[in-house]
């Protein structure tokens, strides 16, 4: 566990918030205006822009829910009602994860709480087939492939399928990494992602100007 204690663990899943969100996303247009605005200002200035973008995103995170039949957590699906910190390692979501993306992780979770900011991952790795169901409810939600391609990468392209991609949460843990984050080497990928990090850059370095969203 990265020599964080099983008690810090347990008091990190206990102290976080409980709601869940995606990498999907939601409608492209909306979230990239509030991203924008809610990024250039401070958390405290952006309380109704937070409660409007988890409305949007919400439907959308119901609606990727593990199919009939799926193993609960094998696949990296982190099931409604379950809170995972960065040191739940014994999950496969956050223990398959690359190893300097965790460690990257874990020390911006320990730095965010010294703050009164609890960290927690609401996606992390994912096996090819959990991806591909993403994908799949992704197109019949939106009706075609490419305008799914906007929320959900393909399992050949997906940097949650090899362990390099990581969502957190809560909004208010997202925008403290969007500010903070290069510190240790975490960028943004997507600009409708608020959530969604990678490890692009060396600690204190620049991260790379964001894509749009998943489909480049």
């Amino acid at each position: 566990m990265d020599g964080t204690t099983r008690q810090e663990a347990t008091r990190w899943r206990t102290a976080g918030g409980g709601r869940r969100a995606v990498a999907v996303g939601t409608g492209a247009v909306v979230v990239l205006a509030l991203a924008g605005a809610c990024a250039a200002a401070d958390p405290p200035a952006t309380e109704a822009a937070l409660r409007t973008l988890a409305a949007t995103v919400a439907p959308f995170s119901s609606s990727l829910a593990p199919g009939p039949g799926s193993s609960a957590g094998a696949d990296g699906d982190i099931p409604d009602g379950t809170t995972l910190t960065p040191f739940d390692t014994g999950a496969p979501a956050v223990g398959n994860l690359d190893g300097p993306l965790l460690e990257a992780v874990q020390q911006a979770a320990r730095d965010a709480r010294a703050q009164g900011i609890e960290m927690t991952v609401t996606s992390g790795w994912r096996s090819k087939e959990y991806q591909q169901r993403l994908l799949d409810k992704g197109v019949a939600k939106y009706g075609s492939l490419e305008r799914a391609r906007q929320f959900v990468n393909t399992p050949e392209k997906s940097a949650h399928v090899s362990g390099k991609a990581i969502d957190i949460g809560p909004t208010n843990a997202d925008y403290w990494l969007i500010q903070h984050g290069a510190r240790y080497g975490l960028c943004q990928v997507y600009a409708n992602e608020i959530w969604h990090f990678e490890l692009l850059t060396s600690p204190g370095g620049t991260c790379p100007a964001q894509l749009p969203d998943a489909a480049g």
